[in-house]
């Protein structure tokens, strides 16, 4: 009996072990922790036993000092300014890596994102701009423009086979160039008074980072450090300190110590050494030779693999299971002290946000689309129609986590900047639903 129970148990404990890691490895996984610390954040800002609490701790301030050099900043500050730097890092070293080896490596293949990118932020701006025009408002054009690319591709993922392959592939190519125009927009037009000495030094660094990529220096540590320095730089500069994420991305080495010639040559070498001082009866562990020849395996593999592509890999989990979460706890408690605050559409702010993601984004994405399809400068997905373009297109309103975040640069006072995260957190939920039924009924129509 004993025996069994412990069986039993075993056997348990690797079936949730395997769920928890089949979990954490899927890709709706951060959409699903993103829900979840958004409810949660929303419950702690209207609880009257915890709103005074969540807003204390948002406030409360903390810092570094090293000599005579200190760096003070809020909860929230550390948050939006230090760990979003990690987040628009990510962003940075994805977009690099498709443009020098993924979906928009070649005109043919980035021709059709980048058209429905743009329609996907110029039809919501436009939208915004028509309810806001010379109102207090004004400022809050780009808050429509972002989308939710972990929502957007962890719905898609969701629909299986509903959604042609080819059609996850141009969504996930679209977010990224859309990531790219909020980088831009955020860099361009919700940027401070700068400091042009701090910006001057920081990209002195960035060029002696350059420099030391062409000249094939390797060391991770040997970016990332000097990375910080450019951080603190561009915090104290003016222009949004997240930008310093992006651009150091770009001057990570993406090519790697060894090709794939010469790791195909050594692992073979090194495997061929590793038979040969094998001992029968004898474990690798008491094996010196076996033991020299594994780590040297593992060094090659390790070094056929860039730094780029390396930190990409690694860094993914932090993002979708800290990061973004930890943000979203943040930025999303909003309070609502009546349901006359939900009404966002009783201001031109909130209709303005509301109708540009959940109508401008995709007529934007399918029109442009459908044009650049027309005009010949691009080629449907293999697979799919319009009407499956146009359901894929309604998940582009998500905009959530960059909306939200533009949102907070673009308003200054708080109960507007609670207004338009009510709008982005409607919008969101509204765009998603209007995305799966669409989805579910185009593809339906496609089975009959």
């Amino acid at each position: 009996m004993e025996h069994n129970y412990s069986y039993k148990r075993k056997r348990n404990w690797y079936l949730m072990r395997r769920r928890s890691l089949g979990f954490f490895g899927s890709q709706w996984a951060g959409g699903i922790m993103l829900i979840a610390f958004a409810a949660i954040a929303m419950v702690l800002a209207n609880l009257d036993a915890t709103k005074h609490i969540y807003h204390e701790v948002l406030a409360t301030s903390f810092g570094l000092q090293i000599g005579e050099l200190a760096l003070t900043l809020s909860v929230e500050h550390w948050i939006n300014d230090a760990l979003m730097v990690i987040f628009f890092f990510v962003v940075g070293l994805e977009i690099k890596s498709e443009v020098i080896a993924g979906k928009l490596s070649s005109i043919k293949q980035a021709s059709l994102p980048i058209a429905a990118a743009i329609g996907g932020m110029v039809v919501p701006a436009l939208i915004y701009v028509f309810f806001n025009v010379n109102s207090d408002y004004a400022n809050g054009w780009g808050v429509p423009m972002a989308t939710d690319i972990a929502f957007a591709i962890g719905i898609l993922s969701l629909m299986g086979n509903k959604v042609p392959l080819s059609l996850k592939v141009f969504l996930t190519a679209l977010a990224i160039v859309d990531d790219l125009g909020a980088i831009l927009l955020i860099a361009i037009f919700y940027t401070s008074q700068i400091n042009i000495w701090s910006l001057v030094a920081a990209f002195v660094l960035l060029a002696i980072l350059y420099w030391m990529n062409k000249r094939g220096f390797k060391r991770t540590e040997l970016y990332i450090i000097p990375g910080i320095a450019i951080w603190i730089l561009f915090l104290n500069s003016g222009v949004h300190a997240t930008i310093s994420g992006v651009l150091l991305a770009m001057v990570i080495p993406s090519k790697p110590r060894f090709t794939k010639k010469y790791f195909s040559y050594k692992i073979k070498y090194f495997l061929s050494n590793f038979n040969q001082k094998d001992r029968e009866g004898v474990e690798i562990l008491s094996n010196d030779s076996q033991l020299h020849a594994l780590e040297n395996v593992k060094n090659i593999a390790h070094n056929t693999v860039s730094i780029s592509q390396r930190l990409e890999h690694a860094l993914h989990p932090l993002i979708a299971f800290f990061i973004m979460p930890i943000f979203a706890l943040a930025n999303a408690g909003v309070g609502v002290q009546s349901l006359q605050d939900l009404q966002f559409y009783n201001t031109t702010q909130g209709l303005g946000i509301f109708l540009g993601l959940v109508v401008g984004k995709p007529i934007g994405i399918a029109v442009f689309s459908w044009l650049a399809i027309k005009l010949k400068l691009a080629v449907m997905p293999i697979g799919a129609n319009m009407s499956m373009l146009w359901a894929v297109a309604c998940l582009g309103g998500i905009g959530f986590t960059m909306s939200i975040f533009i949102t907070n640069l673009a308003f200054h006072e708080p109960n507007v900047v609670d207004m338009g995260k009510i709008a982005v957190l409607i919008a969101s939920v509204v765009a998603a639903t209007i995305g799966i039924i669409a989805i579910n009924i185009v593809s339906r129509k496609r089975t009959l």
